[in-house]
């Protein structure tokens, strides 16, 4: 069976990123340290991380918001790659990014005159998010994004699902996703200044899930962090509350065993960061171990290292492997009747809409089954290919869609696409007649 229901790069054959490893094991083997096992940069940064975690160890507890010289450099990473300073002390480590956004939304969970706060999430979306929203019992209020246009953000979309849900609940904060999960998209730079207007406007937290940052797919497209927007637009948006976050375990890094993630809070309640620390400190802290690969994320080997080719040759062969993937995507689904999918952008999913035959549509019914379901369960009976029906991520009503993770080797991408290929032309002839468009 071909797992490709979530993003767990590793589990398919993508490669661990060597540096990764080395200082992860070296800062759990001290003892290899200027052994002349490992790169010297290696060793250095181990070195530097033991010094920050009492008695030396990584098996002692880390700080309850990380180790602090991480927490440094996460800041001065920020600073480096989006050209926006940025504050150590508001960079916050966790068990990655949904562990992130559950402490976050738990410190804005508050009733105001009877009503619970609200959280304005993307359809299609993250199911995880929306799992943490309810479990917290916050007001989910979802946003539809506009397949129709490349799965923009429509503003009169966001302002109609603001209007409806101030009758049950207090919106309180803006959940974006972007490069996007499920659809592959990148926010332009246009409809991010147009999001940000709207959120002033409603006075709305921007929590922004930047995750997928790292794999961008096409040489045209350009992503733009969200705080960055904030900083050119210039006051009083430069001064507006947002949360990022980011993650070790997607992309191109893939250590999702590690579940090690950051989040970097600007212009908020100076009261809320003494409760995220509390909430932080009931929690159990990421592993040190997890953090050690972190730190490798954020303090990449430099050119003048003697990691830097071999790093950086690995970083570029995982990411033009998810390139020619997503282009042999592209090129599949542009010839098959019944299926078709936006231009693949950033991320590691796409999410393409399925035009089902009506006899396929009936047939779903009679087995008490959704359409894409009984599509999806089709797939993996006839070729051990698993994906996720549209129906459990959100989708508009009367459409039907799936989604399936991309892999970065294109060779092996190409056989399932060839597998998948084949089973959808045969499912398409099997229920052959009207095709609903």
């Amino acid at each position: 069976m071909l797992r490709l229901n979530m993003g767990d790069a590793q589990s398919v054959g993508q490669p661990p990123i060597n540096f990764l490893r080395q200082v992860m094991t070296l800062v759990a083997y001290p003892e290899l340290i200027h052994k002349g096992i490992f790169p010297e940069d290696a060793n250095i940064r181990a070195e530097n991380i033991l010094k920050n975690c009492a008695g030396g160890s990584v098996g002692s507890y880390s700080e309850v918001c990380g180790i602090k010289i991480i927490r440094r450099q996460i800041a001065k990473f920020i600073e480096e790659i989006d050209g926006v300073e940025s504050q150590w002390e508001n960079c916050y480590i966790g068990q990655g990014a949904g562990d992130m956004m559950k402490i976050f939304l738990a410190v804005i969970k508050f009733n105001e005159n009877g009503l619970k706060a609200g959280v304005l999430t993307p359809v299609p979306g993250c199911t995880s998010y929306s799992m943490i929203i309810e479990g917290l019992d916050l007001q989910k209020i979802d946003y539809y994004l506009d397949e129709d246009n490349e799965w923009s953000i429509n503003i009169n979309e966001l302002q109609r699902a603001v209007d409806d849900a101030k009758t049950v609940c207090n919106p309180r904060a803006i959940v974006l996703i972007n490069p996007g999960n499920p659809t592959g998209h990148i926010l332009t730079v246009e409809n991010m200044e147009a999001i940000v207007n709207f959120a002033f406007k409603e006075n709305l937290i921007i929590i922004a899930d930047e995750v997928y940052r790292t794999n961008i797919l096409k040489a045209n497209c350009n992503f733009i962090p969200f705080r960055r927007i904030l900083k050119e637009m210039d006051k009083p948006y430069s001064k507006m509350e947002l949360v990022t976050l980011m993650s070790m375990s997607d992309g191109i890094y893939a250590e999702n065993g590690s579940r090690c993630g950051f989040c970097e809070i600007i212009n908020l309640d100076p009261e809320i960061p003494p409760m995220i620390y509390r909430l932080l400190s009931i929690s159990p802290p990421a592993c040190n171990i997890a953090q050690a690969a972190l730190y490798c994320l954020v303090n990449p080997p430099k050119p003048d290292e003697p990691s830097y080719e071999e790093y950086h040759n690995e970083i570029f062969r995982i990411t033009d492997g998810f390139k020619a993937s997503a282009s042999l995507v592209e090129k599949t689904i542009k010839n098959l009747e019944g299926i078709k999918c936006n231009p693949l952008e950033g991320g590691i999913f796409f999410y393409p809409r399925l035009s089902l035959p009506e006899n396929a549509v009936e047939k779903a019914k009679q087995l008490g089954l959704l359409p894409d379901e009984f599509y999806v369960s089709q797939l993996l009976q006839d070729t051990g290919i698993c994906v996720v029906p549209g129906y459990e991520l959100g989708q508009k009503q009367g459409t039907y869609h799936m989604r399936m993770t991309l892999i970065s080797d294109p060779e092996r991408e190409r056989i399932i696409m060839q597998r998948f290929k084949t089973f959808h032309m045969e499912f398409m002839k099997k229920y052959t007649g009207f095709v609903k468009t």
